[in-house]
């Protein structure tokens, strides 16, 4: 039976791949990202309805609940983020870097669920959060964008506990190096990619691909005891937490 999938950060990288992945399974999609040129590329590709719209913003989040309207949202993928990746010189830089990363990564997950929350299906209802290694090791640069990820844990074991109840399920997906996405930009160098993929156990880097995969899965009825979780999925870089 097809669901309802509504992907954050639907533009690219990971968010792209998760909605490439309930297309593929016959779900119904609302595409939502901030640039409409990829999305509406996207939604003629693998079909459903692109709505672009900045979440870490109310007016965003509530154009989506505007576009959703009262159907009931089988599955909220919340992959929208990003970072501006720098090195934060004197206290405006940091206050514009931190406030930056915690409205990319963290504000446009809450704003999002909170706006369709009333909507969840209950029971059998999904929301699967997008964390980052990043959060568990120290993203580097200001260690804003590792903090903002990290508050994501607390909130989604909230969510858990709030939503449990009713028969839904929140999870968060912490995926470790993954270069085929715009995240990281112009930084992957050889070097750069060396140090990463010598980190892993498997040694390799992982894809947007198996990052989408896990996302399917905790989407599905298998994975209705599973909530309050934080799957890791990094090829080894970190174990077991």
């Amino acid at each position: 039976m097809s669901r309802l999938v509504v992907v954050s950060g639907a533009a690219s990288g990971i968010g792209r791949a998760a909605a490439r992945w309930f297309a593929d399974a016959g779900d119904e999609l609302y595409l939502l990202g901030r640039r409409r040129a990829p999305l509406e590329a996207l939604a003629a590709e693998v079909g459903g309805r692109a709505v672009p719209a900045d979440l870490s913003t109310v007016d965003g989040a509530s154009a989506v609940a505007a576009a959703v309207g009262p159907r009931a949202v089988d599955v909220i993928v919340a992959a929208a983020g990003g970072t501006p990746a720098t090195n934060p010189v004197g206290l405006d830089e940091v206050a514009h870097d931190w406030n930056a990363d915690v409205q990319q990564n963290l504000m446009t997950a809450v704003l999002l669920v909170e706006a369709l929350k009333s909507r969840i299906a209950r029971p059998g209802g999904r929301v699967i959060g997008l964390g980052s290694i990043g959060a568990q090791l120290g993203s580097g640069y200001g260690g804003s964008y590792g903090a903002a990820k990290a508050a994501l844990h607390a909130w989604m074991y909230w969510l858990a506990q709030e939503l449990g109840p009713q028969g839904v399920t929140a999870n968060l997906v912490l995926p470790g190096y993954v270069p085929d996405t715009e995240f990281f930009g112009d930084r992957v160098t050889e070097e750069f990619d060396r140090v990463r993929v010598e980190r892993s156990l498997v040694g390799r880097a992982g894809t947007a691909a198996e990052i989408a995969a896990t996302i399917g899965f905790l989407a599905s009825a298998d994975a209705g005891y599973i909530t309050g979780q934080l799957i890791g999925v990094n090829g080894g870089m970190v174990l077991g937490r």
